[in-house]
């Protein structure tokens, strides 16, 4: 009859903290965190007023704040560490503060909804860290270990590939696991696919010419973006059958294509882009082999030149559900809500990806509820906001209390 009561001690005690995280947490001054980052245009590459910002606002706080430049003089990072004080690990908060080229849409609030250029991916989200982490601090209730916040620029592809964030990683910017407030909410993403942009553009060898007279042994480039097409969806079949339960299948995607100048002149160059994701324990560097080889071979049987531009953005990862991070955030998510989060995918890449695939730390990808991600047509619910400073200040509660 003694471990029954221990537990339940245990679990009272959990829910008492909790409910002192949730009284301290600041509905006002998180959305004035938030509607303050969606003020200020950054989009990726262009992040160093908003960063600013942050850092002002952290100071404000009392926080004391690092700005390593980690590879981006233009913005350098925004970095803010507190401690219980004693041992333990470190919960790492990590947010973009960039947004994809789109133009900019100021901040409105509306209905329950803060929206605008970044309110959902993520500056809602890194505002929600920051009250959390605001919320750690005035209640004290971190009696173990240590939280760290970093928010960077160059996130959102093709304009940043995580190189900030990379470069953070190398200086050792990083925690023991992180907390990372993408707008996913409904289930909690223990599985992922990698992905890759591609490029592929078809050349012939002639000059421009009028239909008519273009000579009859001269290649097509729409014919062989044609037959591309088909040796791709080819691929794509096969790929449909390497499937994982939760993450699902392999996929090779077109969403451009053009070719031609004019409606009658004998084009001399096409071009097809798209993407290529893959499941965790595939070797990237296989799947860019794989899909180099299948371009050689079309260049060969169609008379052209293709050239081929292949970015890597971010690896697939596992992230068992027996990890401490995982059991820490369900712990904390059940006592909020109730129920644990159901396990799934991570439809998207993320910086998760950079942190498993540099460093094998396990990092779980939980946000407000939110949409118009790279829309101009943004929105994040500011109650959700609220929730989620909760949660991630009792999940590092949580987490450093059970590893210490």
């Amino acid at each position: 009859m003694r471990w029954p009561f221990f537990r339940f001690v245990i679990m009272n005690s959990n829910t008492s903290i909790s409910e002192r995280l949730r009284v301290a947490v600041n509905r006002q001054r998180l959305l004035d965190t938030a509607y303050q980052l969606v003020s200020v245009p950054s989009r990726t590459g262009e992040g160093g007023a908003v960063a600013d910002r942050l850092a002002e606002l952290l100071r404000i706080d009392g926080f004391t704040v690092e700005r390593p430049i980690a590879n981006h003089p233009a913005a350098p990072a925004v970095v803010v560490r507190f401690g219980s004080g004693k041992g333990g690990p470190t919960l790492q908060f990590d947010g973009h503060l960039d947004t994809v080229h789109l133009p900019f849409v100021p901040p409105a609030i509306a209905d329950g909804r803060l929206t605008g250029s970044g309110a959902s991916d993520m500056k809602g989200g890194t505002a929600a860290a920051v009250e959390a982490l605001r919320v750690l601090r005035d209640t004290g209730a971190l009696t173990s270990g240590s939280v760290m916040l970093t928010a960077h620029d160059l996130h959102e592809a093709p304009w940043g590939l995580g190189q900030q964030l990379n470069a953070l990683i190398a200086e050792g910017y990083v925690g023991d696991a992180v907390l990372i407030p993408e707008p996913l909410c409904d289930h909690l993403p223990i599985v992922g696919r990698g992905n890759a942009t591609w490029k592929a553009t078809i050349r012939r060898a002639g000059k421009p010419v009028h239909e008519v007279m273009r000579p009859p042994d001269e290649p097509s480039v729409l014919a062989a973006g044609g037959e591309m097409i088909s040796r791709l969806g080819r691929l794509a079949e096969s790929l449909a059958t390497q499937s994982d339960p939760l993450a699902g299948c392999e996929s090779v995607f077109i969403g451009q294509i053009h070719g031609g100048e004019i409606y009658n002149q004998y084009p001399q160059e096409c071009w097809l882009e798209g993407t290529r994701r893959w499941l965790p324990g595939v070797s990237p560097a296989l799947v860019e082999g794989e899909f180099r080889t299948l371009l050689s071979d079309l260049a060969r049987d169609t008379r052209t030149r293709i050239d081929v531009e292949w970015t890597f953005i971010r690896d697939a990862f596992r992230l068992p559900p027996s990890d401490p991070l995982v059991q820490t955030f369900q712990q904390a998510y059940r006592i909020i809500s109730g129920q644990p989060l159901p396990p799934g995918p991570k439809p998207f890449v993320d910086d998760g990806n950079c942190f498993y695939g540099s460093k094998n730390i396990p990092a779980v990808t939980h946000g407000p509820r939110a949409g118009g991600q790279h829309t101009v047509n943004e929105w994040v619910d500011i109650d959700d906001l609220v929730r989620v400073a909760h949660l991630y200040a009792l999940t590092a509660v949580l987490y450093c209390l059970e590893l210490s």
